[in-house]
């Protein structure tokens, strides 16, 4: 199976030497529960880099962004097309976090500030009405955040299945095609815990929360085979 990863931003260059950049985080969780070997091949968005076809992959993922999907950038409104078009054709898609709120923003949704400001950390979200490609049903699970934006309408015939009292709109389902998750299986604590460094004064309340929850588990494997299982429904 060749995954396609729809680059929406990049590490910080100071970061890089510890921890890549986000399509290699992506590779890095996925092949850790995958069964079989997958293919990438990286798209960077914001420099005009997409498929031929939207058939050169099997399915997408479309990464986290420090921007907002509400600004208005070029290569937002370029990516935000791709996202009509990958809808009208049914692809397999995951949005993650500014993927999840892209999807919804060009779908018919919308985006926005979130009234309760940044979700950083880790945040345990409850599943409801799981999708059928979850063979592992829990009643929650906890994911690492950075996120100053939510969902906060959904597009027609979207499905919310993951929810907490800060994010209700935490991961829905669109038809077979799309599935989204406002949280990061591709991150690590360290990094999280370096990406909040950089922006304490930013966060303000909400780092020292952040920062002690870091001693909370997560469970980036599971949704990245939830992620593998959808894809290979």
């Amino acid at each position: 199976m060749r995954i396609g990863i729809l680059k929406a931003d990049s590490v910080r260059e100071e970061f890089q030497s510890e921890f890549g950049d986000y399509q290699g985080m992506f590779q890095r969780v996925l092949d850790s529960v995958a069964r079989s070997a997958l293919e990438y091949r990286t798209y960077d968005v914001l420099a005009g880099d997409y498929p031929e076809s939207i058939d050169e992959c099997d399915g997408y993922v479309i990464t986290g962004s420090r921007e907002s999907v509400y600004d208005e950038q070029d290569w937002i409104r370029r990516l935000g097309d791709f996202v009509i078009a990958l809808h009208e054709q049914q692809k397999r898609t995951v949005g993650i976090c500014f993927g999840h709120q892209l999807i919804a923003h060009v779908l018919g949704g919308e985006t926005t500030p979130a009234v309760r400001g940044w979700g950083v950390g880790v945040h345990e979200f409850r599943v409801e009405d799981a999708p059928p490609w979850m063979s592992e049903k829990l009643g929650s699970f906890r994911l690492l955040c950075s996120h100053r934006d939510q969902v906060a309408r959904l597009p027609r015939d979207a499905r919310v299945f993951a929810t907490s009292d800060f994010c209700p709109v935490a991961g829905y389902t669109l038809g077979e095609h799309f599935v989204t998750f406002q949280g990061h299986p591709e991150f690590l604590k360290p990094y999280a815990e370096i990406l909040m460094q950089s922006r304490k004064e930013l966060l303000e309340s909400a780092y020292d929360k952040g920062i002690a929850s870091l001693a909370e588990t997560t469970d980036e494997g599971l949704v990245a085979r939830w992620m593998l299982e959808f894809f290979e429904q």
